[in-house]
């Protein structure tokens, strides 16, 4: 995982496995990322190519990680900071 600026964006097929394994609906994720409606979380999801990158904003995506028990991406570990 790395932080904001290492961060490249997830593939769309990534951005699904996340959410798969945050164990949430479609409603229930686009609710705990403050989204309006679930639209935009199926815009991040959508397969044009199996590796097409998809338009997950930074944030939402670390939310998304940490809710599937991926850790806190957004963290600064010893590592980053050298």
């Amino acid at each position: 995982m790395k932080t904001a600026s290492e961060w490249e964006s997830p593939t769309c097929a990534e951005v699904r496995e996340v959410i798969r394994l945050t164990g949430l609906s479609g409603s229930a994720v686009a609710r705990e990322l403050g989204l309006k409606d679930s639209r935009n979380l199926r815009n991040w999801q959508m397969l044009k190519t199996p590796d097409a990158k998809s338009s997950i904003p930074y944030a939402a995506w670390a939310l998304l990680c940490f809710y599937a028990g991926l850790g806190m991406i957004f963290e600064k570990s010893s590592e980053n900071e050298a």
